[in-house]
């Protein structure tokens, strides 16, 4: 399940000249500019199948038909310094997608149109801001949608991240990377929050999704949270990303795969585990399957 808002309408103020129409499409809402930019925001949970709505090509098909439009769909880095990721090209009958979207990325193509960009099995590495350019002979036509993936607060656990058992070593984005490699995520705060009604206490800081530092307290005593103050969320607010270091607090998905512990004649030690498992046609678990498990 997916759905999309319109953001920014201020972008459609001061020009008379465009017909400017909201429509439902595809079971949202989007605004049809020609030749301007403009925003819509959808959001979907992982493993759905989503479409990035885009129509913006002229009114006035070109004459070489609809075969000479060349829809370009890339995915716009974060920061200036990095590159843009190409997702989809299309000319005509030509269509060819990239990297991580090959094989699930296509065009809707519902009218002659329609540019819309179909993404299967969304993950929260897909999340990010799309760029939709269409070039259609003398009218050219640039969408942005930006695609938030998010976790659904019962199909996943929260663990706290201490990695290589050293306490508050983690700045925020060491504490991003932390979860990554546990096949995790940042927790968000209603996530620790949902945790925490579920019996979740564990007496250390930890990054949040938000760049907050909190941490869930059960039983409160003097050095866990103050033995005067009752359970709850403990709250060291915003800290300074760079700067602070902290615990984190990781959120993960149930496990697509089997969880098991592999019988050995002899004690192993971690690369003849890991070569074990290999062997078995399996990998060797990490923390966040364990969890996960």
């Amino acid at each position: 399940m997916h759905r999309a808002e319109r953001v920014g309408p201020e972008l459609a103020m001061g020009r008379p000249d465009l017909d400017l129409s909201f429509f439902v499409r595809l079971g949202v809402i989007l605004l049809d500019v020609v030749g301007m930019a403009s925003l819509l925001q959808v959001f979907a949970e992982m493993d759905a199948n989503i479409t990035l709505p885009c129509n913006l090509m002229s009114h006035d098909p070109p004459t070489s038909g609809y075969f000479g439009v060349r829809v370009k769909w890339t995915k716009v880095a974060e920061d200036e310094s990095s590159l843009n990721e190409d997702v989809l090209l299309s000319m005509g009958f030509h269509k060819k997608t990239y990297g991580n979207f090959q094989d699930r990325a296509f065009l809707q193509e519902g009218d002659s149109e329609d540019a819309s960009l179909t993404i299967t099995s969304v993950s929260l590495e897909d999340t990010g801001t799309y760029r939709c350019e269409i070039i259609n002979g003398m009218s050219d036509g640039v969408q942005e949608i930006t695609l938030e993936v998010t976790h659904a607060f019962t199909m996943g656990v929260i663990f706290p991240c201490q990695p290589n058992q050293k306490r508050y070593s983690l700045n925020f984005e060491d504490a991003q990377k932390a979860c990554l490699d546990q096949d995790a995520v940042m927790a968000s705060l209603e996530q620790l929050m949902e945790a925490w009604k579920e019996g979740l206490h564990w007496c250390n800081a930890g990054w949040l999704s938000d760049g907050s530092v909190q941490y869930p307290i059960i039983n409160p005593r003097g050095p866990c949270g103050g033995s005067n103050n009752g359970p709850g969320i403990r709250n060291y607010g915003v800290r300074e990303k760079m700067i602070h270091t902290y615990d984190v607090y990781c959120f993960v998905t149930p496990l697509k795969g089997n969880f098991y512990w592999l019988v050995q004649p002899d004690r192993l030690t971690f690369n003849e585990a890991v070569q074990a498992c290999v062997d078995d046609g399996a990998m060797i678990a990490k923390v966040g399957h364990m969890f996960a498990a």
